[in-house]
C-alpha cells in the first residue's frame, strides 16, 4: 500500500471584489510553509476546483519533500464558474488577483504561492501588493521570473537518468520520442531532447501550434496518436490524469517521464506499467526543476548557477529511485519519512 498523507488545512471564500470562488488548501507544513502556484481556471462549479486544489497540494508536498526541500505542500485556485467566465474580463480577473492577495495575506507566511495554469509572472506582482509572500515575480520586479525553463532543466535531468537506466547510456541519440502538449514547458523538452539526438514528434490539442512545431524540426502527430504511437520514450506535457489502466495498456514506448502533474488516475497505474516493462519516474520529482530553483534563488538566496546545480540533482534523485524497483513508492515513503521525523 502506497503510503499517504493528510491534508491540514483547506479554506474556501467568495471574493468580495469579483465574486467567484477561492480556495486554498494547504497539504502539510510538516517541513516549513506550505507552497504551491496560484491557478485561475474554468471550472463547472467550485467543487472542481477543490477537487484540483486538493490533489495539487498533496503533490506539492511530495516534491518538496522528495527534493530535499524544508516546504510543504499547498495550492490556491481562483475558480472561474460560469460559462460567462471561460476568458475573463480584466476587470474581473483584477478583481479576482485582488481577493486572492488579501486570502494569500490571511495565512500569514505559511502559504506561499507562485504563477500556475492561468496565471503569470506579472500576476505575481498584482498578489505583490497585499502579500510578500509570493514567488516568481518579473526579474524586473525583483523576482525570478518565469519557472518554466528550470522545470524543463530538471525534466530533462530525470528523462537523462530514465535513458540511463533503461537503455544503459544518459544520451537521447537514436531515441524516438513523444512530447504530449507542445507548451511552454513541453516546448524546451522538446528542443532538449532534439539538441541530444533524438528524434521529436509533439502533438497538441491546439492545432495551431503545429506550424510553431514544424518549423522547430519536430514531428506532429494529433493528440489522439500520442499514447499509441511507437516510440522509446513518452513526455506527458499536458493535463493530469492521462495514464489510466486503459492508456497505460495501449502504451508502446519503455519510458515514460514528464512535466505535467499527477499523470496517473490512481496509483495502481504505476504497478500496471511495470508489469509492462515500462518505466515511469513519478512527475512530481520529475517536474521539480522550477520549485527547486525558484525556492533556491528567492529563499535560500543562490545565484542561478547554484540553483540550476540543484535542480540537475533531479537526475541523481531519479537514479536512486529507479534502484528501488519501485520509483513511486520508494519516492512516496522518503516523503512521509521525512514529513513525520519532521513532526
Amino acid at each position: 500500500m502506497t503510503p499517504t498523507l493528510e491534508h491540514e488545512e483547506i479554506r474556501i471564500r467568495r471574493g468580495p471584489r469579483s465574486g467567484l470562488p477561492l480556495i486554498v488548501a494547504v497539504h502539510s507544513r510538516a517541513l516549513g510553509p506550505a507552497v504551491g502556484g496560484c491557478r485561475l481556471r474554468r471550472y463547472d462549479d467550485w467543487r472542481g476546483g477543490l477537487e484540483d486544489a486538493l490533489r495539487l497540494s498533496e503533490a506539492m508536498t511530495y516534491k518538496c519533500a522528495a527534493s530535499g526541500l524544508d516546504f510543504g505542500g499547498g495550492k490556491s485556485v481562483i475558480v472561474l464558474d460560469g460559462p460567462e467566465h471561460a476568458t475573463p474580463a480584466p476587470e474581473l480577473r483584477a478583481a479576482a488577483l485582488a481577493d486572492m492577495g488579501e486570502f494569500i495575506a490571511s495565512f500569514d507566511g505559511t502559504y506561499r504561492t507562485g504563477p500556475d495554469v492561468g496565471t503569470s509572472p506579472a500576476d505575481m506582482a498584482v498578489l505583490r501588493r497585499s502579500t510578500p509572500y509570493v514567488h516568481c515575480l518579473p526579474e524586473e520586479h525583483g523576482g525570478s521570473g518565469d519557472s518554466g525553463g528550470p522545470t524543463a532543466l530538471g525534466v530533462l535531468a530525470a528523462l537523462r537518468a530514465g535513458v540511463e537506466h533503461v537503455f544503459g547510456a544518459p544520451s537521447f541519440t537514436g531515441r524516438t520520442a513523444v512530447v504530449s502538449g507542445y507548451g511552454s514547458v513541453g516546448a524546451r523538452v522538446a528542443a532538449g531532447l532534439a539538441a541530444d539526438g533524438a528524434r521529436v514528434l509533439v502533438s497538441d490539442v491546439d492545432d495551431t501550434k503545429r506550424d510553431a512545431a514544424q518549423r522547430a524540426g519536430f514531428g506532429w502527430i494529433g493528440p489522439e496518436e500520442a499514447l499509441v504511437t511507437a516510440a522509446d520514450i513518452l513526455v506527458p506535457a499536458a493535463v493530469g490524469g492521462v495514464l489510466t489502466p486503459d492508456t497505460a495498456a495501449r502504451l508502446a514506448v519503455r519510458l515514460v517521464v514528464g512535466p505535467a502533474n499527477n499523470q496517473l488516475s490512481d496509483d495502481t497505474v504505476a504497478d500496471a506499467l511495470a508489469a509492462q516493462g515500462i518505466v515511469w519516474v513519478p512527475d512530481f520529482v520529475a517536474n521539480a526543476g522550477g520549485v527547486v530553483y525558484t525556492l533556491g534563488r528567492e529563499s535560500d538566496g543562490l545565484d542561478h548557477e547554484s540553483a540550476v546545480r540543484r535542480v540537475e540533482g533531479i537526475g541523481d534523485t531519479v537514479r536512486l529511485l529507479l534502484k528501488s524497483g519501485n520509483p513511486l513508492r520508494e519516492a512516496k515513503e522518503r516523503a512521509v519519512e521525512r514529513c513525520s521525523a519532521a513532526r
